[in-house]
């Protein structure tokens, strides 16, 4: 153990976590814990955001450029590789402390940039031509002079950040940073003034749900397993996060591993489980690393392990890896993955507090549910429960893509409109463009449209219209955007992820698919209209059976995009069916090109360019298309000057 890990158990572990009644200001602590949080550095320090989105936007080069230009001009310095603090859009983001200065947030630093970022701000100068998000106070720090705070900025002022109030902000490898800015005192005050069953009926008065998907109340599953007599329980940490556009989660863990392994030692404590597992998908390598190394941490500072803190209390905390199946994100078919069986589900009851992993009685939580409950103990439930409306409570994390100007992760209050959402937050519609609609829930979950932008985010209001919550993908569409298509698209991902295990999923998905491929081509056959008329009235009767006859969870689910966009854009399936025309000219097997004669200059660029002979005409005389062997796959477009070719 090195000098500063002695320390840091001796002042905080004994100090601040066992006796966490204590306010006194001792100045040498107070010293030490300013230090470990890097409030009164001597040499400039760079917090680079390093998670899997910073990196893929260029972080791993900005940072070769920083160590470069500082090695090369002898200058000592200190570099600290944060998690993602949400803002994806602006990436790579780049964070200053000069001595005696506030914490400073610069975007878009790439690596080009970098040279012009340092000259600037080593001078104590800002750099003029890279765009700055805000600062950070610190202990003594001086203001930086016309910089707002970064919490007043437009995509975080509205945001009330719990479960991501570190990241991005803290060193997410460093147990010491976590412990100094309050972390595991929650766990100690649990373990030393709650009994378990008094745990669950804390996070029961609290009020928080899980944030997985339905949104059953937590305490009371927690409360569930605890009353249950078994001489094994487990617990589960769903960090299976399948959702196309979902990355709440790998954010997470990626960013305060230590908030998550917090809250499962609480719920773990509640249950009375001496085992958990964290059952997170391969795909997030840097997640998985950072929870190996945080796991280690919390072990060598007697946080998880035997006997933690003295308490008598045991926690062996074990990460499985998942290969990716979407189905695995339903509980029973993940204990079957952690089984070393084939991940399918199976019927309920026996549910799984009664019935679970290896047969015993065990509770699933995801990683948002399980990062919120330190945060509970440490401000109260009353706190808790004062965020939020009458039967959705406290926060939650939602993951923005699609067509808006600023993509990333927010956390919001529940209540919070999509309207807000969507334009305060988000920025708006990018490049100009009309609303369409906003796709939340992923492929199980259902479209807002503008008509109910003002609805609350919470559960039952989303539910009512059709939408549900689900993990927190929130995907902005456009007036270009085919709602039949995109319907496609999720029938297309839900019907290869079927396990296969109940006729209802595997066949039914197979056969709406099909019918979604036929009314986006072009119809081949005499009879076809009568088909393709049939199909609207045969597709919304077998997404009724699929959802009433499904055995697990996902596949009841899987019709939803399907009934939503039909309940909304109906005018889209029948314009396909009828006109055989996508109005949106995304369904390419649908696109018919004209050719105005007015514009067109002969140049023949677009015969030439066209793989399936479609165009005709003289050179230095208007074109034409020929509808029948045009495939709509517009290449003409691209290279028409004169912009003479247009989709009808």
């Amino acid at each position: 153990m090195n000098m500063l890990e002695s320390e840091v158990k001796s002042f905080l572990l004994d100090e601040v976590l066992r006796d966490f009644t204590n306010n006194s200001k001792d100045k040498e602590r107070n010293e030490l814990l300013e230090s470990i949080m890097n409030q009164h550095s001597t040499i400039p320090i760079f917090y680079i955001g390093s998670g899997t989105c910073g990196l893929g936007a260029g972080a791993g080069k900005t940072k070769e450029a920083i160590v470069q230009y500082l090695d090369t001009k002898k200058i000592n310095y200190k570099i600290i590789e944060t998690g993602c603090i949400g803002f994806c859009a602006v990436e790579p983001i780049v964070d200053v402390v000069m001595p005696g200065f506030n914490r400073i947030s610069f975007m878009h630093v790439t690596q080009e940039k970098v040279n012009d970022l340092l000259d600037a701000i080593l001078s104590l100068h800002l750099p003029q031509n890279i765009g700055i998000i805000g600062q950070l106070p610190l202990t003594g720090g001086r203001s930086w002079e016309g910089v707002a705070l970064l919490s007043e900025h437009p995509f975080f002022a509205p945001q009330k950040r719990l479960v991501l109030t570190n990241c991005g902000i803290i060193d997410p490898t460093s147990i010491e940073e976590y412990i100094a800015r309050g972390g595991y005192r929650s766990l100690i005050r649990v373990l030393n003034t709650y009994d378990p069953k008094q745990v669950c009926e804390y996070i029961i008065d609290a009020g928080l749900r899980g944030r997985g998907g339905g949104g059953f109340p937590t305490g009371k599953k927690w409360l569930f397993a605890n009353s249950e007599k078994a001489e094994n329980k487990y617990l589960i940490c769903n960090a299976d996060e399948g959702d196309p556009g979902a990355f709440m989660d790998r954010a997470v863990i990626e960013g305060d591993p230590h908030r998550l392994l917090e809250g499962m030692a609480i719920a773990a404590y509640a249950i009375g489980a001496t085992t958990a597992y964290i059952y997170i998908r391969a795909e997030y390598p840097l997640a998985i690393k950072r929870l190996k190394l945080a796991i280690q941490q919390a072990e060598n500072y007697g946080l998880i392990g035997k006997d933690i803190c003295g308490y008598g209390n045991d926690l062996e905390l074990r990460i499985k890896t998942g290969a990716g199946a979407f189905v695995c994100g339903e509980e029973t078919a993940l204990m079957h993955s952690i089984e070393g069986k084939r991940g399918m589900p199976r019927p309920r009851p026996p549910f799984p507090t009664t019935q679970g992993l290896f047969g015993k009685p065990t509770v699933i939580n995801n990683v948002e549910t399980l990062a919120n409950v330190s945060g509970i103990f440490e401000k109260g439930k009353s706190w808790f429960n004062n965020i939020g409306t009458e039967k959705s409570k406290g926060t939650k994390v939602f993951a923005l893509s699609g067509k808006i100007k600023y993509t990333g992760l927010v956390e919001i209050p529940m209540g919070t409109t999509v309207r807000d959402v969507v334009w305060t937050i988000a920025g708006g519609v990018k490049d100009g463009k009309k609303f369409k609609a906003v796709q939340i829930g992923g492929p199980s979950g259902g479209c807002i449209t503008e008509e109910n932008l003002d609805i609350p985010i919470e559960y039952e209001s989303l539910i009512k219209v059709g939408a549900m919550m689900g993990s927190g993908g929130l995907v902005v569409m456009d007036e270009e955007t085919c709602m039949v298509d995109i319907a496609r698209f999720f029938m297309d991902f839900i019907q290869r992820e079927s396990c296969g295990k109940c006729i209802p999923c595997r066949e039914g998905t197979k056969q709406m698919l099909q019918i979604l491929n036929s009314i986006t081509e072009r119809p081949v056959a005499n009879n076809d209209a009568l088909i393709r008329f049939k199909s609207i009235l045969q597709i919304e009767k077998l997404a009724r059976v699929i959802k009433e006859t499904s055995l697990c969870g996902l596949g009841q689910s899987a019709p939803n995009p399907v009934l939503s966009t039909l309940k909304w854009f109906r005018e889209e399936y029948e314009s396909h069916i009828f006109d055989r025309k996508c109005p949106a000219g995304q369904c390419v097997n649908l696109r018919v090109m004209k050719i105005d004669p007015e514009i067109c200059t002969g140049c023949t660029l677009c015969a030439r360019k066209c793989p399936t002979g479609a165009i005709q005409g003289a050179k230095k005389a208007p074109h034409y298309v020929i509808e029948e062997k045009c495939i709509g796959c517009g290449a003409c477009i691209e290279v028409c000057k004169a912009e003479a070719i247009h989709i009808v």
